[in-house]
């Protein structure tokens, strides 16, 4: 719980015809046991998210900023909070780390890089005591095998999250629930902009229908045709994905049957629905001793 204090002061302004008066001025001070969160890749649009998303959630706070851009600047007003927090985005996560490591506090440090800086930054984060929660599409499978290694070996919890959105993972787990009573499915994806094809989010939804021992679209006869979208895995899984400025991000899984089509549906209107989740593993990282892939596991 954090402690809160009040002071009461007797001020008179001078440039304003304002009465002399007496307030009462409380402020909340961070408790010793708050988690110390450091997010790495703060400059983004989803790292300032997380930012406002940390300091607004009980029994954590912002310890540290670090991006290779803005840097020296307060990361509250990159933020557009009302108040500056008093943290200059600094570019070398090391620096951050050592100020934290001395205060002997819970740390995690949340993620948001590169697949190629990931297992680094973990490295880093755990040669000073620290978890790490990370939430880097397009990470490659055995950089997660050769950090899984290492936690195991420095008995350090590090969360590897495919993705943050609760929504995401519930249509992922109505799928799988589906896929054993439909011999059919298709996966539809609109972006407003193209980047990575197929999202991260339709592969690992194509990656959970795979190996079930279910062999998909049996009676598609046209595998060869492009128009027909990209076959992921090697059960029989189609993802096409839908590119138009303006469009919502979104993806729908389509199953079909005997007389019937059964669709899964999940819209994402900005980087809000990531918070839920990454709050969630930041929590949960503190106990773990190990890595875990999914942040699925936790719900």
């Amino acid at each position: 719980m954090a402690a809160l204090s009040c002071h009461f002061y007797h001020t008179k302004c001078k440039n304003y015809s304002f009465v002399k008066r007496n307030y009462v001025s409380c402020s909340v001070q961070p408790s010793p046991s708050n988690i110390k969160v450091v997010i790495n890749g703060a400059a983004k649009e989803i790292g300032r998210a997380a930012v406002i998303a940390v300091t607004k959630a009980r029994g954590m706070e912002v310890a540290g900023a670090v991006d290779s851009h803005l840097i020296g600047e307060d990361i509250g007003m990159v933020c557009d909070m009302e108040e500056a927090l008093e943290i200059p985005i600094i570019h070398d996560l090391s620096m951050v780390l050592g100020s934290i490591s001395q205060s002997k506090a819970t740390g995690v440090v949340v993620d948001f890089t590169d697949p190629s800086t990931v297992y680094d930054n973990v490295k880093q984060a755990t040669a000073f005591g620290m978890k790490s929660v990370v939430y880097v599409p397009r990470i490659k499978y055995d950089t997660v095998t050769a950090l899984s290694a290492f936690c195991d070996k420095a008995s350090m919890g590090c969360l590897v999250a495919p993705t943050l959105s609760i929504g995401s993972i519930l249509l992922q787990q109505a799928a799988i629930s589906a896929s054993f009573h439909f011999k059919n499915v298709e996966i539809v994806e609109s972006k407003a902009n193209a980047t990575d094809l197929p999202s991260s989010d339709a592969v690992q939804i194509a990656n959970n229908l795979s190996n079930l021992g279910q062999i998909y679209n049996r009676e598609d006869l046209s595998t060869d045709v492009l128009a027909r979208g990209q076959v992921l895995g090697e059960d029989g899984v189609r993802v096409h994905s839908l590119v138009l400025p303006g469009l919502p991000s979104s993806t729908t899984v389509y199953f079909s049957g005997p007389g019937e089509i059964f669709s899964l549906k999940h819209d994402i209107t900005n980087v809000q629905c990531l918070m839920p989740g990454l709050i969630l593993a930041i929590r949960k990282v503190v106990r773990l001793k190990n890595l875990v892939y999914g942040l699925e596991k936790f719900l």
